[in-house]
C-alpha cells in the first residue's frame, strides 16, 4: 500500500517552489544518523530535484550525508529488520518500499512508517520540513538544522508502545514493530480526510490522531495538521541532520 495522504503544504509547497524557486542557491547537505540499538536502512522518495541514494544500511552508530539540489522535495523513512531471503530478495518488516533491493527506485515505503518531509527552496524562498505519522509510526526521528535561526522538530517517543491494539502490527513474536494511522488502518473518509471530509473545516482531528499528536506533538498526526507541524528556514541557510531513535 502506498502513502494514503498528501498534506496540502507539501503539494503547496511544491507549486510554489517550481512557481517562485529561485535558482544559484547553495545545495544542502542531509545527514543521517543511526542512534537505535540495531541496524537499520534508510530510504529516500525523491518527488522534485536530483535523485538521492534510494536505499541503504546503517549500523549501529553509524552516519550518511549527501547533498541535495536547493529545489528538492521528498521523504526519507527507515526501516527496520530487514533481510535477504534464498532467491535473493530484500524485504524489511517495517516501512519497505517493496523493491526487493536495497535500494528503493522510486518506491514509497508501505505504511506504517514514520516520514520526514522536505521541500527546499519552495513559496518566499523557504524550506519547508516536517515529520509525519499520517502513515503511521515505525521509529523515532528528529531534524535538527545545523543553524539556531531554524527549528528543530521531531517524534522522539517510541509510539509502539501505546499504540491502540487495533492499530498496531505485531511481529512473529509478538511485539509491536508498527502502528498504524487510523487512515491506513480503517480506510474511512473522517480519517483520511477525503470525500466530504476534504477540508480542514470538515475533517477534525479524531480521538486516534489525538493519541499521535498527545505522544507527539511537533509530528503531524492527521493530514490538516498544519498548524503546530510544519516548520519552515530560509533556503540555502542551513543543512539537516536527521536521527533515528534520537
Amino acid at each position: 500500500m502506498e502513502s494514503l495522504v498528501a498534506f496540502s503544504f507539501l503539494v503547496l509547497a511544491t507549486i510554489f517552489a517550481l512557481l517562485f524557486g529561485q535558482n544559484g542557491v547553495d545545495s544542502a547537505k542531509f545527514t543521517i544518523t543511526n542512534n537505535c540499538p540495531y541496524t537499520i536502512w534508510p530510504a529516500t522518495l525523491t518527488g522534485g530535484g536530483q535523485q538521492t541514494p534510494t536505499g541503504f544500511e546503517l549500523a549501529q552508530g553509524a552516519s550518511n550525508s549527501f547533498n541535495v539540489a536547493p529545489q528538492w522535495t521528498g521523504r526519507i523513512w527507515a526501516r527496520t529488520q530487514c533481510s535477504t531471503d534464498q532467491a535473493g530478495k530484500f524485504s524489511c518488516k517495517t516501512a519497505d518500499c517493496g523493491s526487493g533491493q536495497l535500494a528503493c527506485n522510486g518506491a514509497g515505503a508501505i505504511p506504517p512508517a514514520s516520514l520526514v518531509e522536505f521541500t527546499l527552496g519552495g513559496w518566499q524562498n523557504q524550506d519547508f520540513y516536517d515529520v509525519s505519522l499520517v502513515d503511521g509510526f515505525n521509529l523515532p526521528v528528529s531534524i535538527v538544522p545545523d543553524t539556531a535561526n531554524c527549528k528543530s522538530t521531531s517524534c522522539p517517543i517510541d509510539v509502539n508502545a501505546k499504540c491502540p491494539s487495533e492499530l498496531a502490527v505485531p511481529d512473529s513474536t509478538g511485539a509491536v514493530v508498527g502502528c498504524k494511522s487510523a487512515c491506513v488502518a480503517f480506510n474511512q473518509p473522517q480519517y483520511c480526510c477525503t470525500g466530504a471530509y476534504g477540508t480542514p473545516a470538515t475533517c477534525p482531528p479524531t480521538d486516534y490522531s489525538r493519541i499521535f499528536k498527545g505522544l507527539c506533538p511537533e509530528a503531524y498526526s492527521y493530514a490538516y495538521d498544519d498548524q503546530t507541524s510544519t516548520f519552515t528556514c530560509n533556503t540555502g541557510e542551513t543543512n539537516y541532520k536527521i536521527t533515528f531513535c534520537p
